[in-house]
């Protein structure tokens, strides 16, 4: 007989879903019928198909010992993945990183293994937060293309990772980027042109006001033009929506590109072939802050263009720059990983 309490990372998951995942070696097959015959109980009651588990319900198998340990698997151990990361913030609940340039943020078809969150999963398992048998891993909530840096998201467990995509879908938790775009880009303004996905050339189109903004999914951004130089302007944005190339596209609908953003008609410049984004705050429903200061080309970029003096400008306070008291607290500001 097996006993086991049921953790907060697995609250909410259906009795079978939590077996198939925790008994890997164990058919789908046998696990309806431990189920149905009754060699599971959650807190001394037979337990059924669609009982939904909560944090501290006692779960019990009537199977040997010998037999669960030949049905469970143990924990990836994440050989070889790096635990390069940047921690902004970490509690019991959330991780936040500063993801750097040309890291993606999850697998692709070419790239499976240094990942974003696979160097947090690392990390994680690395200092006993994943444990053998849990069956929940920490997933993001919010994701940012492989060229752009800055601020991830990521939920430790289910509950939270639930409550805080239901968030992000509410528009509760506001997002804020740097953006280097083309041109003197005078008055800030909103974008609030209708997009949709150009799955062919893999790209994301605006809808012509002139046709119906119902025809794409509605998509709102809101920017502040910091400081001009040298032919560029530095921007900030805020993202109201979250659809795929949302700033990009609507920033090259206003012939504002982003500088290196050749697919959405910017050019490259100072050897910089690749859109310069960064994702430096995030904003929490109950008020907490974080900031991350932008990557070293971003940072090379505003100093040969002279827009560096921008950042004092920011809605979020950055550290480092000449705001005294309304600096970032030592909490947001980010910092190589534990170990």
């Amino acid at each position: 007989m097996i006993t086991c309490k049921i953790l907060p990372q697995d609250s909410g998951k259906k009795l079978h879903r939590y077996l198939r995942q925790t008994l890997p070696g164990m058919p789908l097959s046998g696990v309806y019928k431990m189920i149905r015959v009754g060699r599971v109980k959650v807190n001394g009651v037979k337990g059924k198909m669609e009982t939904v588990l909560q944090p501290g319900d006692v779960l019990t198998l009537y199977i040997r010992e010998e037999e669960y340990e030949s049905l469970t698997r143990p924990v990836r151990k994440f050989g070889g993945v790096s635990t390069d990361i940047a921690v902004v913030h970490e509690d019991e609940h959330i991780l936040i990183l500063n993801k750097p340039v040309g890291l993606l943020t999850h697998p692709d078809a070419q790239e499976h293994k240094d990942t974003l969150i696979n160097r947090a999963l690392a990390y994680l398992h690395g200092h006993g937060e994943i444990e053998h048998g849990r069956s929940f891993l920490p997933a993001t909530v919010n994701r940012l293309d492989r060229n752009t840096s800055g601020l991830v998201l990521i939920g430790k467990d289910a509950q939270t990772l639930r409550d805080l995509a239901e968030q992000i879908r509410r528009h509760k938790i506001k997002k804020h980027y740097l953006a280097v775009v083309w041109g003197k880009l005078e008055g800030g303004g909103e974008i609030d042109l209708s997009l949709v996905r150009d799955t062919a050339n893999q790209v994301t189109r605006p809808l012509a006001r002139s046709l119906d903004q119902a025809l794409g999914k509605v998509a709102l951004t809101r920017y502040r033009p910091l400081v001009s130089a040298a032919g560029f302007t530095l921007i900030e944005v805020e993202l109201i929506s979250g659809r795929t190339h949302q700033i990009r596209a609507h920033l090259q609908s206003i012939r504002h590109p982003l500088l290196g953003d050749i697919k959405y008609g910017g050019k490259p410049a100072f050897d910089v072939n690749h859109h310069l984004l960064h994702a430096y705050g995030l904003v929490l429903p109950d008020g907490q802050t974080y900031v991350a200061p932008p990557s070293p080309i971003f940072s090379d970029i505003l100093q040969k263009t002279g827009l560096t003096r921008g950042l004092a400008e920011t809605s979020l306070p950055l550290a480092g720059t000449s705001r005294g008291a309304t600096q970032a607290e030592p909490t947001r500001e980010s910092r190589h990983s534990r170990g």
